[in-house]
């Protein structure tokens, strides 16, 4: 990805972040005079959104710094710490969230559906933007974006969820949806949540990649001429890109050389790793 790139891609971030700071304030206020929790708990995970904004645009600075004598990787993993800190707001944002609720239940309160209406309304349309700009700024092929992405979608839903709370509230007089919707909201982004957290946690666990099968990895390069058996085969992420390997090849030939040109072929051509250290042993 290239600098100008890059540049392009944290102004965009940084607009998302400064219309998510203002439709927080404007959520703020709307919902402390409507009395409705599901538009305050819309408007926290709103401003969770432009955290989580600001954590990837950090991240991902750090993460394009060059390696050096201390750090001989790189510093790309700091992206996946973004990442994680970013899932695990998520979770905790649902999980007050669900209590809460659970409180406004027992503790019902008089709620304005048209208060609630508008400013879910216009919340709606900003996080539809602001899901468009995380989108472009790289959350395709980025999991540190993504997660970001992944924030302001949810919270688009959320807004969609209040707006349909406040209908039956304003036609219905159905106050109790005003807690179905914030327990729906909060259930949906403590699971996107988990997933990214999971994903995350396998990959500093140097994991193998789910699109990876080392018995496939093994099979296939034992197929290859001259090698007898592959053992000790290990596959890891350094992050969401990049996939490393390493494995010990008994040869019964004496062209250690061919035989590895030929096995980092295979490995890069069928399996997309390009980072491989092979070691060799010759047998018989």
């Amino acid at each position: 990805m290239s600098h100008s790139h890059n540049h392009s891609s944290d102004g965009k971030l940084s607009f998302a972040v400064f219309i998510n700071i203002l439709l927080t304030i404007a959520q703020v206020v709307g919902g402390i005079m409507s009395g409705s929790l599901s538009l305050i708990a819309d408007t926290l995970h709103n401003l969770s959104d432009a955290g989580a904004i600001v954590v990837a645009i950090v991240a991902r600075r750090i993460a394009n710094k060059s390696a050096n004598k201390t750090m001989t990787y790189g510093y790309k993993r700091a992206e996946l710490i973004g990442t994680l800190v970013n899932s695990t707001s998520l979770i905790l944002v649902g999980l007050y969230l669900i209590y809460e609720a659970i409180g406004k239940y027992f503790n019902p309160t008089p709620i304005d559906g048209w208060i609630v209406l508008w400013v879910a309304g216009i919340a709606l349309v900003i996080d539809i933007a602001t899901a468009v700009l995380t989108y472009s700024a790289g959350a395709k092929n980025n999991m540190n974006i993504r997660a970001a992405f992944i924030h302001n979608v949810s919270d688009a839903m959320a807004s969609l969820v209040v707006i349909i709370a406040s209908l039956l509230i304003i036609f219905f007089e159905l106050y109790i949806f005003d807690v179905i919707a914030t327990i729906g909201i909060s259930v949906y982004v403590i699971y996107h949540g988990s997933l990214l957290m999971k994903k995350c946690i396998m990959i500093i666990m140097q994991a193998v990649p789910d699109s990876i099968s080392v018995e496939e990895i093994q099979n296939a390069l034992e197929a290859v001429e001259g090698v007898q058996s592959a053992k000790h085969i290990h596959v890891w992420q350094l992050e969401d890109e990049r996939v490393f390997m390493e494995a010990h090849l008994v040869l019964n030939s004496d062209n250690q050389e061919a035989v590895k040109v030929q096995s980092r072929s295979i490995l890069e051509e069928t399996f997309n790793i390009s980072h491989a250290t092979l070691e060799t042993r010759t047998v018989g």
